[in-house]
């Protein structure tokens, strides 16, 4: 029997558990991607969202210490918490947003590209676009565009991209480029094994895209 020289064996160990690590993180952020489409888009009662919502910021953040230095976990624990400042409003819900913006600036310092779908700057431009501005919080219409605009240079026909860029413009009342965007948003392609979130931005695509309709048609 040939023996495998002892470095050879070791380099060859180090890449099976690097690979059986990758492996890991993948499938437990896929189970926070479902499960958060689950609790924003099949949960209606707004405390049991906000209940499942802040389970699932535990779960990010177990999963982001068990894997220090991967922006992925960050990136959903952010969108978890900014779920549930929307389930919550309020104060409450104030701090929460602001949570989710740290957890989403130390993802950007780490890898802006985590998830590979523009997620960092499209979270991080929706909070800036939706979040009330100063004296009360800290949204600011520049940084939501700047950032909003990035996500699209990164995922130009990704749906989340459109649909908050769109979203953003309805905002500016700028409904004839909203209407654009959120058509973009409805044509994007499906995401394999995001039919949940696919289907439920979608609709939330539609619902933007019919009042810009009605604004231009004034």
């Amino acid at each position: 029997m040939r023996l495998i020289p002892l470095a050879l064996a070791l380099a060859l160990a180090a890449q099976a558990g690097a690979a059986f690590a990758a492996e890991s993180l993948d499938s437990k952020v896929d189970a926070l991607a479902h499960d958060w489409a689950h609790l924003n888009y099949e949960i209606r009662d707004k405390p049991a969202q906000a209940a499942a919502a802040a389970s699932l910021v535990a779960q990010a953040d177990a999963v982001a210490r068990q894997f220090p230095g991967r922006a992925e976990p960050l990136v959903w624990e952010a969108i978890a918490s900014a779920t549930e400042a929307g389930a919550k409003g309020g104060l409450g819900g104030l701090a929460l947003a602001k949570s989710a913006r740290g957890l989403l600036e130390r993802a950007e310092h780490i890898n802006p590209a985590a998830l590979g779908d523009g997620s960092v700057y499209t979270s991080l431009g929706s909070l800036y676009a939706q979040v009330p501005g100063f004296p009360i919080g800290f949204g600011d219409p520049a940084k939501a565009r700047s950032y909003l605009q990035k996500a699209l240079a990164a995922n130009p026909n990704g749906v989340d991209a459109n649909f908050f860029w769109g979203d953003f413009l309805l905002r500016q009342n700028d409904a004839a480029g909203a209407a654009k965007a959120l058509e973009r948003a409805l044509a994007a392609p499906a995401r394999p094994g995001r039919e949940v979130a696919d289907r439920g931005r979608r609709a939330e695509a539609a619902a933007l895209l019919a009042q810009a309709r009605q604004k231009l048609r004034g």
